[in-house]
């Protein structure tokens, strides 16, 4: 079989593949991208990151709407949810942006082959090849896409000195309970439930967890999240993620901390769930069960340890600092590789695999990197946390601002949450930056880039904010660094 030749491959086109291909491409690389979705994107375009955030921001409409409204002085009849419509607009920005991505790829002429890829070797002329089963049609089951073995299909080869693997992750599910796509739900099912749950049990109390049960809880559900550790959020600035928590418990959803979940029992449409607080088992009725417990590398199928791309025990791929695995050419980025799960850390990696193919001197701030649990409040953080810095033994001031002495979230009735900045204590430099409010996930930009150019909580107090707005906060925190503060 003739190989078509390229100068890269990417497999995946995930946030981390395209952006990639399209990058390579503008470097002047021949690139071919092999996703096996009937649409780009990845994980993040199609079942995470947007999706997740189409229904938060309806859910928030229809919330404001029944709950807030009448503070305004806007009276109006209770709202009525039409669900299906929602659903459907969701389906409609995931399509457009999906659209955009493949518009991309035909702009810088990037070939796409929708299908499975294989590393099958390195042909005579030291080139990767992969081969590509391409189906006729792709067979969707509980929301994955994948080839069905009854679809006849065409295999071709593909070849090139590089390769990208950018496969992304799928969700990580409970010893001993098993997805079954109806009851017992991943992220993808609980997108697209076609009716409100009255009881909604969530397992994990991290971002993804507590953002889909915010959705479900708003438009009429009970939730409770169980979670197995003592506090939600494990990773950020404890008093985001404690001030989060009983913001979360004030909008009626329930926590059972310290909780690990035992057993599911299915009995017809509904399940029963078992658990253990520590005093005992005990157990639930609920509709639905959305383990968010985490997520794991999709490497299966690749064919990687046939070829002697080494794996580390969590299932990553080893890589080093140019992200080439230990079979050289084959490269990886993402969620296939060690570092926070997010979307925009897969696109960073990206970029920087191929502009250091192309011997550019590009490099990742991976403690610069943003997270962002996008919730009512929204909570974000960049740098180091308290918790972090007391541990290394880092010295530290820090300077804190609540929204509630701040005019333009007085203005908006969005008054919870506050600024903190954490800020090198013989230097100034700033060392963290951590948010709980209003538009969190919009202002820890700033603070991300005051931060890339290492700059100081100075820096920031100097800067003239426009008045009224939110980023009037950032700049209060780090007058407060100096006890400065204005308004404090």
């Amino acid at each position: 079989m003739p190989e078509q030749l390229f100068d890269l491959i990417v497999i995946g086109a995930g946030p981390g593949g395209y952006v990639a291909a399209i990058r390579a491409a503008k470097l002047g690389m021949k690139v071919a991208v092999v996703e096996k979705r009937v649409t780009p994107g990845g994980v993040c375009l199609n079942e995470g990151c947007i999706p997740s955030k189409a229904l938060l921001d309806s859910s928030e409409l229809f919330a404001v709407a029944r709950d807030k409204f009448a503070l305004h002085g806007i009276n109006i009849d209770p709202p009525r949810l039409d669900l299906d419509a929602m659903m459907s607009r969701k389906k409609e920005v995931v399509k457009k942006l999906t659209d955009g991505i493949t518009y991309l790829f035909n702009k810088n002429e990037v070939e796409i082959f929708q299908g499975v890829a294989l590393l099958k070797g390195v042909n005579s002329a030291g080139q990767h090849q992969v081969e590509v089963a391409l189906a006729a049609s792709i067979q969707v089951a509980n929301g994955q896409q994948s080839l069905p073995e009854s679809t006849p299909s065409t295999t071709v080869v593909l070849a090139a000195p590089k390769v990208i693997l950018a496969t992304g992750s799928e969700a990580a599910g409970l010893p001993g309970i098993l997805f079954d796509g109806q009851v017992v739900v991943s992220a993808r099912e609980a997108l697209s439930f076609d009716h409100v749950p009255e009881h909604l049990i969530v397992a994990g109390g991290g971002f993804i967890g507590l953002e889909l049960g915010s959705v479900w809880r708003r438009l009429g559900a009970q939730v409770t999240v169980m979670e197995m550790l003592p506090q939600i959020l494990p990773n950020m600035d404890r008093q985001v993620a404690d001030t989060l928590y009983r913001s979360l418990r004030k909008q009626g959803i329930q926590f059972k901390l310290g909780t690990r979940i035992t057993g599911v029992r299915r009995i017809g449409s509904k399940a029963i769930v078992q658990f253990n607080s520590g005093t005992g088992s005990e157990e639930v009725d609920c509709d639905k069960v959305l383990v968010a417990v985490g997520r794991r590398p999709l490497t299966t199928g690749l064919g990687l340890e046939e070829v002697g791309v080494v794996l580390d025990e969590s299932g990553r791929v080893v890589v080093d600092d140019s992200f080439q695995s230990s079979l050289p050419g084959v490269y990886a980025i993402g969620d296939l590789v060690v570092g926070p799960m997010l979307a925009h850390k897969a696109s960073e990696e990206g970029v920087a695999c191929v502009e250091r193919m192309a011997g550019m001197a590009t490099t990742v701030e991976y403690e610069l990197i943003p997270g962002v649990v996008y919730t009512w409040p929204e909570a974000s953080g960049v740098g180091m946390t308290e918790e972090k810095l007391k541990a290394a033994g880092v010295p530290y001031r820090s300077g804190r601002f609540n929204f509630s002495a701040l005019g333009r979230a007085r203005c908006m009735d969005e008054t919870e949450g506050f600024v903190k900045i954490l800020a090198h204590l013989e230097n100034d430099r700033i060392l963290g930056v951590h948010i709980v409010g209003p538009r969190a996930s919009d202002l820890i930009s700033e603070a991300a880039t005051v931060m890339s150019f290492a700059g100081t909580a100075r820096d920031i107090a100097l800067i003239c904010h426009a008045h009224p707005t939110l980023p009037e906060a950032i700049r209060e925190a780090a007058l407060d660094v100096h006890k400065e503060a204005i308004h404090a």
